[in-house]
This record gives structure tokens, C-alpha cells and sequence, in this order.
């Protein structure tokens, strides 16, 4: 399996773009019309706003597995890798029998989220370009986090029609493998599995040094994540989130939504594995050596951070919210995020106190803090902007919305100066794929086991 994964990873091309929702979508057309018999396409499903969802079915193996990008609609390193993943299996008959599964190939779980972030696809790959054309939908507007959840006093069932034609594949195939495609910003990579498996593990934490990009040793995404070893872990359940919060004296209402497909899958016995990338990496993200910093005063001024960036965003939108005249996707997903950055601050300081953060921080969670506010700022000021600007191009160009869109993009200048000032390196768009393949087929070729 090692040799032929080596084999496969040279296989994947150069690219200079990411590709768009309706570049996916040909391109998995064209693989249906030009392999009759082989692959066939199908619509699983209709996003929100009218475009169709499609599955390229390659194979008839005894087993089945899902791959599906663009779960969350600014990670779009999945929509080359599903047109590479759909390609090999077309055009390689021995890859097909020795994979033995029937694959189902989802091109985009979220086509009108990523159509608003492609204005960055083409580049160029600077945080401050990114920053001005991201968009990432409200919690209970996302596909992955909109699965049902019950847990005691949680309860979620407004199920999008995204998410309903993922569950619809699932129970329809039961799949042995399944990985959603998504990836993250910057640092190094890391893995969550919904089930320990050491083997797949190690093999797992061997891709990325193969392109020189580090594994991550900073600060899991949610501190109720259980960590199996470095840059490996659990994935992230709404349960674990539930009591971490309230251990933490906090309402978990207030933080709970649905739950993810790494959950739902399991009572099918399905591996899932989700590997997150970074586009931005730097060589600290791995380094775990102490530095003067005591790890509970790191908290606590990551808290303050976030806390000044929750307050400054929503003293816009609060500013301006009377004079609002739109509905935009922009204005929902500020006002679900800004309360998230207080609620993240508030968590942080919270768990400072802890006797166990009397130690030194390591390189690697200060690096990840200061990324993590970084990214804060731009995504999430970036979309109120946006949002500022579609008033004002509907002619709702107001004294107040004009004044604080005029001061908000002054500071987020400032913002993106401070992130550009950052001396990280941008990975390769096919290192970012060859990475995220390798873990298609190693996490496949384990379930098969």
C-alpha cells in the first residue's frame, strides 16, 4: 500500500488556481460522458438557492465510499482533489480493483457558500486578498455542523437541504470510509479521526513532511478536543463541547448547534478522517520547546484579544444595524460570529486558570494564538466590510454606514498589515492536494483492511 500511495501522490498535476464550483462540476461531467460504464453522475441534492448538488459514482467495488468537498465554502483545496481522486479512478482500472470500493465523489456540499469566496481562488494567495473575499456562512447555515443532536439539554434538527442529501448518500451506501474535505488556514496539518487507529495514524503524520510542511503543536481548535498524539484527534463532538462548556460554569446553549458527519456516520461503523491543511505554514508550528511565556498569561491575553476584536466588530454592526435595509449573508454571518469571538474569549479565560496552564507556553501555541487572532480579524471583519458594501451598493448609503465603513476598512487595513508583516510561507496548491489525496487513499486503503 506505501509503494503504490508514493506511486499516486506523484500523480497529482501543478495548479496555479484553485478551481470554482462550475469547474468542479464540468470537470466530474466530462469524466461521466468520457467513461461510460465506468462512472456515472447523478444530483443528490439542491443548495438553498437553486444549484444542483453532484456525485460522480466511480466503480463497483464491494465497498463504498463518500469523499465530499467543500463542506465549509472557504476551503476549496477538496474541489481539485475530488476532479484528481475522480480522474485516476476513471482512467486506472488496476487503482479501481485495488481500492475495491464503489466511490461516490460529492463535488461541492456548499456551491452558494463558495461561489462568494471565489473572488480569492485565482489569487493572489495573500491573507489580505483572502480576508477581502472570504465568506464563511452562520453556524446553522453550515453543512457540516447542521447534522441532528440531541444531548441533554441540546436539541437541533433544522437540517439544511445540504445536509440532508449528504445524510441521504450516507444511509443510502453506508459507507466504510468517509472524509469531508476541508482544510485549514495556517500552520502546520493535523488530522482528526472518529476512532483511534495508530496504524493509519503514523501514516497519516508521514505525508506532510514529504512536502516540507509541518505537523501542528499549537492549540487544538476547541479545547474540549481529545488529542490520540501531536497534530492527531478525536473529531470534535457537540457532546464534548457540551460539558466542556458547562464545566466551565457557561451556558452551552449558547455555543451549541448541530453535529457534524463525523458523527452521524458512526452508527454505520464508517472511519471517518478529515484532514486539515493550511495554506500559510511556519516551521514553529511544530516546535514544542518552552519559551518564557507562562502558558496561563498566553491564555489570558489571547482572551483579551479576541474580547478587543469581538468589541470593535460589534460596535459596527451595532452602530449600524437600525439603518440596515438587507438580508445578505454577509450581515447573518456577522451577527452569528462577533457573539462567537466573545463567547471564544470567555472560554480561554475561563480555563487560564487552571493548575495545569502553570507551565511554560511552547512555540508552537504562541504561534497558533497569534494566527488564530490574525485570522479572527480578517475573516470576520472582512465579511462585515462586505457586508457594509452591499448597503452601500443597494444605495443605502447612509451617514452612519457610510462613517463606519469608512472606519472599519482603515482598521482592517491595519489588520491585514500586521498579518502580511508575519514571515510564514505559502504551500504550493499541489502540495496542499497531493497532501490531502494521500490521505484519501491511506484512510481508504485502512478501512479496507
Amino acid at each position: 500500500m506505501l509503494d503504490r500511495l508514493t506511486e499516486e501522490l506523484e500523480t497529482v498535476p501543478d495548479h496555479k488556481t484553485f478551481a470554482t464550483v462550475d469547474e468542479v462540476h464540468d470537470r466530474l461531467a466530462r469524466l461521466a460522458d468520457d467513461h461510460p460504464g465506468v462512472a456515472t453522475l447523478r444530483r443528490i441534492g439542491t443548495s438553498r438557492l437553486g444549484d444542483p448538488m453532484l456525485c460522480l459514482t466511480v466503480g463497483d467495488g464491494p465497498r463504498h465510499a463518500i469523499v465530499a468537498a467543500g463542506p465549509h465554502p472557504n476551503e476549496p483545496i477538496g474541489g481539485l482533489t475530488v476532479t484528481h481522486l475522480a480522474t485516476r479512478l476513471c482512467q486506472d482500472a488496476e487503482l479501481r480493483r485495488a481500492t475495491g470500493y464503489t466511490w461516490h465523489i460529492v463535488g461541492c456540499l456548499d456551491p452558494d457558500g463558495t461561489r462568494l469566496n471565489e473572488g480569492w481562488f485565482a489569487g493572489p494567495f495573500t491573507k489580505a486578498h483572502y480576508g477581502r473575499h472570504f465568506y464563511r456562512p452562520a453556524g446553522d447555515e453550515q453543512v457540516e455542523w447542521t447534522f441532528p443532536f440531541a444531548y441533554k439539554r441540546a436539541y437541533f434538527d433544522r437540517v439544511l437541504p445540504e445536509t440532508l442529501a449528504l445524510m441521504r448518500l450516507i444511509d443510502d451506501t453506508r459507507p466504510a470510509f468517509m472524509t469531508t474535505l476541508h482544510n485549514g488556514e495556517s500552520g502546520g496539518v493535523f488530522y482528526y479521526l472518529n476512532r483511534a487507529e495508530p496504524e493509519l495514524q503514523a501514516l497519516l503524520k508521514s505525508l506532510p513532511g514529504r512536502y516540507g510542511v509541518p505537523l501542528h503543536a499549537g492549540e487544538a481548535e476547541h479545547p474540549s478536543v481529545i488529542q490520540l498524539e501531536q497534530a492527531v484527534y478525536l473529531a470534535p463532538t457537540m457532546e464534548n463541547a457540551y460539558d466542556y462548556i458547562e464545566a466551565l460554569g457557561q451556558d452551552p446553549l449558547d455555543h451549541i448547534g448541530g453535529a457534524a458527519s463525523d458523527s452521524y456516520i458512526k452508527k454505520h461503523g464508517t472511519l471517518g478522517v478529515t484532514a486539515e491543511i493550511p495554506y500559510w505554514t511556519d516551521p514553529g508550528a511544530a516546535d514544542t520547546s518552552p519559551t518564557g511565556q507562562v502558558y496561563r498569561d498566553l491564555l489570558l491575553a489571547h482572551a483579551a484579544d479576541l474580547r478587543a476584536t469581538s468589541d470593535l466588530l460589534d460596535g459596527v454592526l451595532t452602530a449600524v444595524t437600525p439603518e440596515l435595509v438587507t438580508r445578505s449573508p454577509f450581515l447573518r454571518a456577522s451577527r452569528s460570529f462577533i457573539p462567537m469571538l466573545a463567547g471564544m474569549a470567555e472560554t480561554h479565560g475561563n480555563r487560564a486558570g487552571a493548575a495545569e496552564n502553570e507551565r511554560p507556553a511552547t512555540v508552537a501555541e504562541v504561534i497558533s494564538c497569534r494566527d488564530t487572532v490574525h485570522s479572527m480579524r480578517l475573516r470576520f471583519g472582512g465579511m462585515l466590510l462586505r457586508a457594509l458594501e452591499g448597503e452601500l451598493a443597494v444605495g443605502n448609503g447612509t451617514p452612519v454606514i457610510r462613517g463606519r465603513a469608512r472606519e472599519l476598512a482603515q482598521t482592517y487595513d491595519e489588520w491585514c498589515a500586521q498579518a502580511e508583516a508575519i514571515e510564514d510561507q505559502t504551500i504550493p496548491i499541489r502540495h496542499l492536494v497531493a497532501i490531502q489525496y494521500g490521505a484519501i487513499l491511506a484512510g481508504a486503503g485502512h478501512a479496507a483492511r
